[in-house]
């Protein structure tokens, strides 16, 4: 929830109906509000031909055991929970976000290693490449963030928190479907994928706030 009696904030405003049938059947962890955006720090990820033909490999697999998964269609890495900016906070917290990330370099993550998520409140199944390398790197991105949701009193990123890219998703709680012998064949196509090393090591460029329907590009050095 977005934190009350902030100095200049204006007075509640009507909220608005969500019809979850319109996106997908997903369920907003939050109820939206005029005035109210939902606004996320993430890593975006450009993917290869080759990426796009493993995905099609895993989620025709997948399907064997959830035949309701669909494949995503753009490609991140999280670096923050999806928080709630008032309209008036979006400038500071944009400008107070590219002052702490200005001094961070390009690098690169390995992400192999296939995991099963679930959302918070349960309503949607995740599959993602956990990465495997390059987590000091992502844990120093984390805690500049967090410092400025911290300004804004917003919740911060997971403890221990398990990076990751996803690549399908699905309405409900099925990770009991996805796990075992579904998890394990999934990891084995990655294993087995020609040039598999190359393609899932990603380099990172910028960094990318997404605040309801504006982007703010932070590159790296």
């Amino acid at each position: 929830p977005v934190p009350a009696g902030l100095p200049g904030d204006p007075e509640p405003e009507e909220a608005v109906s969500d019809d979850s049938s319109r996106h997908g059947g997903r369920v907003r962890g939050f109820p939206h509000e005029r005035g109210s955006w939902a606004t996320h720090v993430y890593l975006p990820c450009r993917v290869q031909e080759e990426f796009l033909e493993l995905l099609e490999l895993l989620v025709s697999r997948a399907r064997t055991y959830v035949s309701s998964l669909a494949a995503m269609e753009e490609f991140h890495l999280s670096l923050s929970q999806c928080v709630v900016l008032r309209y008036h906070w979006i400038d500071p917290f944009v400008r107070s976000l590219k002052e702490r990330l200005a001094s961070f370099d390009r690098f690169f993550c390995v992400a192999d290693q296939v995991k099963i998520y679930t959302n918070e409140n349960k309503t949607r199944t995740f599959i993602g490449l956990e990465v495997s390398a390059g987590h000091f790197q992502l844990l120093e991105l984390v805690s500049e963030v967090d410092r400025v949701l911290e300004e804004f009193g917003l919740p911060t990123f997971y403890k221990d928190p398990s990076f990751h890219i996803s690549l399908a998703w699905c309405v409900g709680d099925l990770s009991g479907r996805l796990e075992g012998q579904c998890l394990r064949e999934l990891q084995d196509i990655v294993d087995g994928f020609e040039d598999s090393a190359l393609l899932l090591r990603v380099q990172w460029e910028q960094i990318r706030c997404k605040s309801g329907n504006k982007y703010f590009s932070f590159p790296l050095r």
